[in-house]
C-alpha cells in the first residue's frame, strides 16, 4: 500500500559473472524455454519503448492513492539510466503539486503461486536536495480491492523501505506485509507483518515464496517472514514497482529527488525456488543473452515436484475456493442484441469516466479464471479505471445483461 545516487553497475555485473559461474539449479541450467517463468532484464530505452508495452509494462500516469493526496504519478518518472537497469524517480518541493511519484506495474493480473524475485537498489539518502522525506521503496503483487473488507483481496508487500520512517515510526525500517483485506473509510487494515530496524542503503536480493498455505520472505537468502492462515493469497495479482512519498511533513527546503533501481525480475510459476537457484537463474537468462522471457501462460502443468508445494492444512481458504489458474477463456467475439458495437472489456484497457463494455464477471474476481455464468452484461465506468473487473469492483456500473 497497497515503492545518494551512486555508480554500482559495475558490481552488479560482477555479481551477475559470478552468479553465472555459480550456476546450480537443481543440476539443470535455466533456458529460456523455461516452463511458466517470467524474466525482466529491463533493457530498455525510456518509458515510451514501445518494447516496454510489449513486454507488459504500464508506467503509471494517473492520478489517485497512495501517498501525497494531489501529487502526480508520471510515466517519464521510469527511466533507463544504463543497460539492464530500471530507475523510478521521485521528487518533492513539500507541496502537492510539487510531489511527482513513480510506479510501474504489469498489465495482467496472473501472478499468483510461485516464487517472485528481483534484485533491487534502495537508497537511504536523495539524489539532490535535502535529506529526511517519508520516501517508500516497493516491491510488491496486487489484485483490486472488490468493495471494502473484500474477502478475495490480495497483495503481498515483499519490501516496503522507509529509510526516513513515515507511519508514526523512525527509520530506516524495511516491511513485508500480507494482506486479508481493507476498508479506506474509517481505516481499517486486517494484515500480518514482518519488520527490520536496520538500514537497506545499496542492492539486495528480494524473494517471495507463495506456496502450500505460506508466504516466506527473504532478503540477501535470509528469510526475514513466513506469513500464513487466512493471509494466504486467495486470487491472481499484478507486479508492482513504486516510489513514492507517504507525507510531506518531514520536507525541508527546496526539491529533493529520490531513486530506487531494479536490476532484473524473475517468476517461477508454481515453483518453490530458493533465493540462491532464482540468482543463478536470473544470472543464467543473462549469460545466454536472454534479456526477456515469458512463458507464464505455456502450456503444460509449470510445477515443482517437491512436497513443499503440495497444499497444507491451514486457516486459509481451501484450494476449491481459489480462482483457476488454467482456465483462460478467450474474449468475446460475438455481442448479443442490446450490446450491438460495444467492445469487451479487457485487463489492460484503459477507461474513462462514461465508457461502455461488455463482460460476463468472473466465478471469483480473477479474469483468467473461469466465468461466473451469468451472461454478458453492458457496463459503464463510473471513473478513470485500469485492471479493475467489471462485476467485482466498484468502478463499474451494471447497466443489466446483454
Amino acid at each position: 500500500m497497497s515503492t545518494k545516487l551512486t555508480a554500482v553497475l559495475s558490481a552488479a555485473a560482477l555479481t551477475a559473472t559470478a552468479a553465472v559461474a555459480a550456476l546450480s539449479v537443481s543440476g539443470t541450467p535455466a533456458v529460456a524455454a523455461d516452463c511458466g517463468v517470467l524474466f525482466d532484464d529491463f533493457n530498455y530505452t525510456s518509458s515510451a519503448d514501445s518494447a516496454l508495452t510489449a513486454h507488459g509494462w504500464v508506467p503509471r500516469s494517473y492520478q489517485g492513492g497512495p501517498g501525497v493526496p494531489g501529487a502526480t504519478w508520471s510515466a517519464a518518472n521510469i527511466t533507463f539510466p544504463s543497460s539492464g537497469i530500471m530507475q523510478l524517480n521521485s521528487a518533492t518541493d513539500g507541496t502537492a503539486a510539487g510531489t511527482s511519484h513513480a510506479e510501474i506495474y504489469t498489465s495482467s493480473k496472473r501472478y499468483f503461486e510461485g516464487t517472485y524475485a528481483t534484485r533491487i537498489r534502495f537508497t537511504d539518502a536523495p539524489a539532490s536536495g535535502n535529506d529526511g522525506d517519508h520516501i517508500n521503496e516497493t516491491f510488491f503483487t496486487i489484485s483490486p480491492l472488490n468493495g471494502d473488507l473484500d474477502p478475495t483481496y490480495s497483495e503481498l508487500d515483499i519490501s516496503e523501505y522507509l529509510p526516513n520512517g513515515g507511519w508514526g515510526e523512525t527509520g530506516p525500517i524495511n516491511y513485508q506485509t500480507t494482506w486479508y483485506t481493507y476498508r479506506n473509510d474509517p481505516w481499517y487494515a486486517d494484515n500480518m507483518h514482518s519488520e527490520q530496524r536496520q538500514s537497506f542503503d545499496g542492492w539486495h536480493t528480494l524473494v517471495a515464496q507463495v506456496a502450500g498455505g505460506h508466504v516466506k520472505y527473504y532478503i540477501d537468502g535470509t528469510l526475514v517472514g513466513d506469513h500464513s492462515g487466512k493471509f494466504y493469497p486467495r486470487q491472481t495479482m499484478t507486479i508492482n514497482y513504486n516510489l513514492w512519498f507517504i507525507d510531506t511533513a518531514a520536507h525541508t527546503g527546496g526539491q529533493s529527488k529520490y531513486i530506487e533501481q531494479v536490476d532484473w525480475l524473475y517468476f517461477a510459476k508454481n515453483q518453490v525456488v530458493a533465493p540462491t537457484d532464482a540468482v543463478s537463474r536470473a544470472a543464467a537468462y543473462r549469460g545466454a543473452g536472454t534479456g526477456f522471457a515469458d512463458t507464464v501462460d505455456s502450456s503444460g502443468t509449470c510445477t515443482n515436484p517437491s512436497p513443499s508445494t503440495s497444499a497444507t492444512a491451514s486457516s486459509s481458504p481451501s484450494s476449491s475456493a481459489s480462482p483457476s489458474s488454467s482456465a483462460s477463456p478467450s474474449p468475446t467475439t460475438s455481442v448479443p442484441a442490446g450490446c450491438a458495437g460495444v467492445q469487451a472489456w479487457t485487463i489492460s484497457g484503459v477507461y474513462n469516466t462514461g465508457d461502455r463494455v461488455v463482460h460476463e464477471r468472473s466465478k471469483y474476481g480473477d479474469p483468467s479464471g473461469p466465468p461466473s455464468g451469468d451472461g454478458l452484461h453492458l457496463w459503464r465506468a463510473r471513473w478513470w479505471t485500469q485492471g479493475s473487473e467489471p462485476g467485482w469492483t466498484a468502478q463499474w456500473e451494471d447497466l443489466g445483461r446483454c
